[in-house]
């Protein structure tokens, strides 16, 4: 398809750019800090109702200290209009003033992604034909390809747009979404699914790609999906799965079909590879549920002794760490020590930043003080400030048992 000539492309979602005749007119450094690129994002964008001096000024030039900040915006406006004709575009008022208002002149035209995108979902809303709808949808979709202006997003009105354009991008893949799952288009779903994950990423887009993949009966792509899906979720946020997407991993357990085959070689598969680490069982939080849950049937018939450990990272002064640079090294390093210091019968999985829960079979409250005397040996080096917090809990439901200050294994 051969390229228009003489129309000016506008990229707003990303990094702001503009092109005339297959030519960039805005340079890769620091484009987005100069005074033109800021006049051009806001002249190209507010196109139909112009912008007034006092935005420009307000923008371009903040609280700096200007004697006559009127002429500073006309030379910014001068020198803007001689570079677009350096580059091509036509000789004349390419940007005109009239009662303090600045506007684009309208002969000349431009391709804007964030103009388009708002043209095809309104086209789609109107559009009666469900093939034409969902095309529309999805094109005004990939028209986001980023946050508006990402590099600027503290410029109060660009945070206003980014978050309207934000809205809009759900708001359009939502309503595909819902095209896409009503025609049973599992292929273009899970592209959508995996598109909307890449630009907006813990926004829980990636149930709609789990939705896609298990109703394609895809099932190991499914649980690889789920595990990454869980990493992330804890690693950036330190947060458990959606409630969405437990409910889509049970769906796909009850879907799983295996070829016929003989007990032996299913015992086989059930069986853990040889070449484990020792210490505890690590699993994945829907995993520790599933045993968590089958302990506690197991205990109606009585016999055992269960209990449920949750460990907290903490501060030097006892409190929780929710964030910082040090909580995800911390996290690790007390996954680590937990799995050494518990038995080969006992599970662990975390829970979300700095926090790992342990299900101790056939122990007693003082073996679960051992337990985590254990931990802190592992945990704790030298003088380090930092430390955990235990509580712990019987699988009978016994109210929750806090440990003495002594055994909060803190360092001193």
């Amino acid at each position: 398809m051969e390229e228009k000539k003489n129309v000016l492309k506008v990229k707003m979602f990303g990094r702001f750019s503009m092109e005339w005749n297959g030519r960039s007119l805005t340079g890769e450094s620091k484009s987005s800090e100069s005074q033109f690129a800021w006049l051009m994002e806001m002249i190209l964008h507010n196109r139909k109702k112009g912008v007034t001096r006092d935005q420009l000024e307000r923008v371009l030039f903040e609280d700096r200290d200007i004697d006559d900040v009127h002429h500073a915006l006309r030379s910014v406006v001068y020198n803007a209009k001689k570079r677009l004709q350096k580059y091509g575009l036509p000789e004349g008022n390419v940007i005109s003033v009239e009662k303090g208002v600045y506007r684009w002149n309208p002969e000349i035209p431009v391709e804007e992604d964030a103009s388009e995108m708002e043209r095809l979902y309104a086209e789609a809303e109107a559009e009666e034909v469900l093939e034409k709808k969902l095309a529309l949808y999805l094109d005004a979709c990939h028209c986001y390809t980023g946050e508006f202006l990402e590099n600027q997003i503290g410029v109060v009105w660009i945070a206003k747009e980014a978050r309207r354009y934000r809205e809009l991008f759900f708001l359009c893949a939502e309503k595909a979404v819902e095209l896409l799952r009503e025609t049973q288009d599992y292929f273009q779903m899970e592209a959508l699914g995996n598109y909307a994950s890449r630009l907006q990423p813990l926004e829980n887009w990636e149930t709609v790609t789990m939705e896609a993949i298990v109703s394609m009966g895809r099932y190991e792509d499914a649980q690889k999906l789920y595990e990454d899906t869980v990493e992330l979720y804890f690693r950036e946020q330190g947060l458990k799965p959606s409630d969405r997407l437990l409910q889509l991993l049970d769906q796909l357990g009850s879907r799983m079909d295996h070829q016929y085959a003989v007990l032996d070689d299913i015992q086989v598969r059930l069986t853990e590879d040889e070449g484990i680490r020792p210490g505890g069982f690590v699993v994945s939080y829907p995993v520790f549920q599933g045993i968590y849950r089958m302990v506690e049937r197991l205990m109606e018939r009585g016999g055992q002794s269960v209990y449920l450990m949750l460990c907290t990272v903490v501060d030097s002064k006892g409190n929780p760490m929710r964030d910082g640079a040090m909580l995800e090294e911390l996290s690790e390093r007390l996954g680590d020590a937990i799995q050494k210091s518990v038995r080969h019968s006992d599970t662990l999985c975390r829970y979300g930043k700095g926090q790992y829960l342990v299900l101790l079979i056939n122990t007693t409250l003082e073996n679960c003080r051992v337990v985590q005397k254990r931990i802190n040996y592992h945990f704790i080096i030298g003088r380090q400030r930092t430390g955990i917090q235990y509580h712990v809990n019987s699988v009978v439901c016994e109210p929750e048992m806090k440990l003495p200050k002594g055994d909060g294994g803190r360092a001193s």
